[in-house]
């Protein structure tokens, strides 16, 4: 993976800014609701500056990916998950990866998303439309994938993800996803928080769940006014007794290279590299849709590729 610099060479910014990007998990009421919430400010920047996007798409992706890394703090070993979205409006949809690292990668289908005028509001469902949401996992377990679909009944992310985790796996999830910018359109804060009810949740509780995350402070503006998540979490939810567990890294990557699409296009068929030599330009360039990243090959070295 090639990451784009955002920070100039700037290490001391580059250092601060990777230790605080993190996410959090915790218990709460008797162990009986678990959560994770995320500081991504970092992370869904790099998304941004690799895939070179706007405001609306830094918007929709950005929510996705902070929605995978929330996801993340549940997987173990080698697991992964993948949340993707095909949909009839302009967005036309988005898929992203997780894994139990807390690596996140992932693309928008359309990029830029078409508009016809400028946003009043940050209300995205019409530029979703219809569509589908699934949700597949590969738990390090089992030879076959899991795999649940919904419809998108609410061309919103965290509410689309509720709707699953409650049709698909009878499990009441519900999610917070903030981005905040400034005014000339940085991002200044991105994070996230997400609340599960476990086995032998009363019903109360369950039913308190999605008023509790509704009602949170929006976490974006809190990290760009430099608070803790720690502290958003006591300050807000500490009637609730929660308990930290663990704190890990989260990150935007991806583990593509250069020596994966030489594999890639070695496997081409003979005639497939003889018109790439004839008819291409040089350097050639491929790209990794899950990060942007550009690779760059000259004539010799796909010539090699046909020799051998």
């Amino acid at each position: 993976m090639i990451k784009k610099n955002i920070y100039k060479d700037n290490l001391i910014e580059h250092h601060k800014a990777a230790a605080k990007d993190r996410l959090y998990r915790f218990l709460m009421n008797d162990d009986t609701v678990r959560g994770c919430i995320l500081h991504g400010t970092r992370m869904v920047s790099e998304m941004r500056a690799n895939h070179e996007l706007g405001i609306l798409e830094t918007l929709v992706l950005g929510h996705a990916y902070i929605a995978a890394g929330l996801i993340s703090s549940n997987l173990k070993g080698t697991d992964r998950i993948k949340i993707q979205a095909e949909c009839s409006g302009p967005i036309k949809g988005y898929i992203v990866e997780s894994n139990a690292y807390n690596e996140v990668r992932g693309y928008l289908k359309a990029v830029p998303v078409p508009v016809d005028k400028p946003l009043e509001n940050f209300d995205l469902s019409h530029f979703f439309g219809a569509g589908l949401l699934t949700v597949t996992k590969y738990p390090e377990d089992s030879k076959n994938p899991f795999t649940g679909t919904v419809i998108l009944k609410y061309g919103n992310i965290a509410q689309d993800l509720a709707y699953y985790f409650a049709h698909s796996e009878q499990t009441p999830t519900y999610f917070n996803l903030s981005i905040q910018f400034d005014k000339e359109g940085n991002i200044t804060g991105a994070g996230g928080m997400f609340l599960q009810a476990m086995p032998g949740a009363e019903y109360n509780t369950i039913v308190s769940l999605e008023q509790l995350v509704n009602s949170f402070p929006s976490i974006g503006q809190s990290l760009t006014d430099g608070m803790n998540p720690v502290d958003m979490v006591m300050d807000n939810l500490g009637e609730h007794s929660p308990k930290f567990i663990s704190d890990e890294i989260v990150e935007f990557m991806c583990h593509c290279k250069k020596e994966r699409m030489t594999d890639y296009l070695a496997t081409l068929p003979k005639d497939d590299l003889n018109d790439i030599i004839k008819e291409e330009s040089f350097p050639l360039e491929i790209n990794c849709h899950n990060c942007n990243s550009k690779y760059y090959f000259e004539k010799n070295e796909i010539e090699e590729m046909l020799n051998k």
